[in-house]
C-alpha cells in the first residue's frame, strides 16, 4: 500500500517536471534539412522545454538539456538480431528515421526522429569514426533499451553542479562511488557507448614529467549534453531556419524594421515601440575659403547697388 502511494506521488512529480512549454511558432532549426543530412551514430542535442530542462540549463549554463543517438532506418543496422531487438521496442516503418534516448519517466526507448521536428536541435558528429565502431556504439545503446531512468544520478549531478556549497562535492554525491545500477541517464549512456570503442568525448589530458601526454577517462556519471557540444572530437553541425551560407546572405535576413531588441519570446506579442526620430545633425561649419568668398560676394553686391544709385544722378 505504502509503495503504491509513493509511486503515485513520484509519478505526479515526474509529470510536473516533464511538462513542456508550448512550442514556438517559428522553430530555430531547419528540420527538413537536418533530417536529410544527419548520419548514423550522430549525437542529437535538444533544447528542452520542460521544467527539468530549465533546471539543467541553469546548472550547466548551456541550452542543451537532452541528448540522443541517431540510428537511422532499420536497414542501416548490420546485425539482424539487433534490428529485431530495436523493432521489438518500436515497430518502425522501413523508411522511418529512429533515435535511441533515455528520458525521465520513460526510461531508455526507441523513438522517431520526427518527434523533435519543432525543437531547437544540433548535430554532434564523431570525427573519423569507422562503420564497425559506429555499429558497436549503437549496439551498446540498444542494449540499454527498457532500463529505467536513473533519477538518483540526476539528483546527485544537480547537487554536484550546484554552484553554492559549504561541504566538498564528494561528501554530497554518490557520483564518485562504485555503481552497479542498470539505470542510466541520456548523456551517461552515450558516453559509455563511445567509451566502449575507446572514442574520446571530453577526457582529461595530462603531461607527464617525461613530457609525454596521457589521456584519462572522465567520470561517466558526470557527463551532460553540453559535453558533446564542447568536445573537440565531435564536429558541430547546425541547420538554422535561415541559412546564410552564400556570401552576404545575412543582409537579406527578415529583421524587424524597427530593430527592437527583446529579452525573451514573450515580448514578441507586445507592440514594439518605434525609437525616437534621430535629431538632425547641426549644419557643418564653413571653412575659411568659403566664408571669404561669401564675404566678397556680399561686398560686390553692395558696390553694385551704390553704382546703380549714382548713375541716374550723372544723367
Amino acid at each position: 500500500m505504502l509503495r503504491n502511494v509513493s509511486e503515485k506521488i513520484w509519478n505526479t512529480i515526474t509529470q510536473w517536471l516533464t511538462e513542456e512549454e508550448p512550442l514556438s511558432d517559428v522553430p530555430l532549426s531547419d528540420f527538413d534539412r537536418l533530417r536529410y543530412e544527419i548520419r548514423f551514430c550522430d549525437v542529437l542535442l535538444v533544447e528542452g522545454r520542460s521544467r527539468v530542462s530549465n533546471i539543467i540549463q541553469s546548472l550547466t549554463l548551456s541550452p542543451w538539456t537532452h541528448s540522443a543517438i541517431y540510428i537511422g532506418r532499420l536497414h542501416a543496422i548490420d546485425d539482424p538480431d539487433l534490428r529485431d531487438l530495436i523493432q521489438s521496442h518500436y515497430p518502425a516503418e522501413p523508411d522511418e528515421q529512429l533515435i535511441i534516448e533515455a528520458l525521465l519517466g520513460q526510461g531508455t526507448i526507441v523513438a522517431p526522429l520526427s518527434k523533435y521536428r519543432e525543437d531547437h536541435l544540433r548535430i554532434c558528429r564523431p570525427t573519423g569514426i569507422s562503420r564497425k565502431d559506429a555499429q558497436t556504439v549503437i549496439a551498446y545503446a540498444a542494449s540499454k533499451l527498457g532500463t529505467e531512468y536513473n533519477v538518483r544520478q540526476l539528483l546527485d549531478l544537480a547537487r554536484f553542479l550546484f554552484p553554492y556549497r559549504l561541504l566538498p562535492r564528494r561528501w554530497l554525491s554518490s557520483l564518485f562511488g562504485e555503481t552497479t545500477s542498470a539505470k542510466t541517464v541520456c548523456s551517461t549512456m552515450l558516453a559509455e557507448a563511445f567509451t566502449r570503442i575507446r572514442y574520446p568525448v571530453r577526457p582529461f589530458l595530462h603531461k607527464t614529467e617525461e613530457g609525454e601526454f596521457k589521456i584519462y577517462n572522465r567520470n561517466l556519471q558526470l557527463y551532460t549534453p553540453s559535453d558533446f557540444d564542447h568536445s573537440p572530437y565531435f564536429d558541430i553541425i547546425k541547420y538554422p531556419i535561415y541559412g546564410i551560407e552564400s556570401p552576404e546572405a545575412y543582409r537579406n535576413l527578415p529583421w524587424d524594421e524597427f530593430g527592437v531588441a527583446l529579452s525573451d519570446y514573450r515580448e514578441i506579442s507586445k507592440k514594439p515601440v518605434k525609437p525616437p526620430t534621430p535629431v538632425a545633425a547641426p549644419p557643418q561649419a564653413k571653412n575659411e575659403d568659403t566664408a571669404n568668398n561669401e564675404e566678397e560676394d556680399e561686398l560686390a553686391k553692395q558696390a553694385k547697388d551704390v553704382l546703380e544709385d549714382i548713375e541716374p544722378e550723372k544723367q
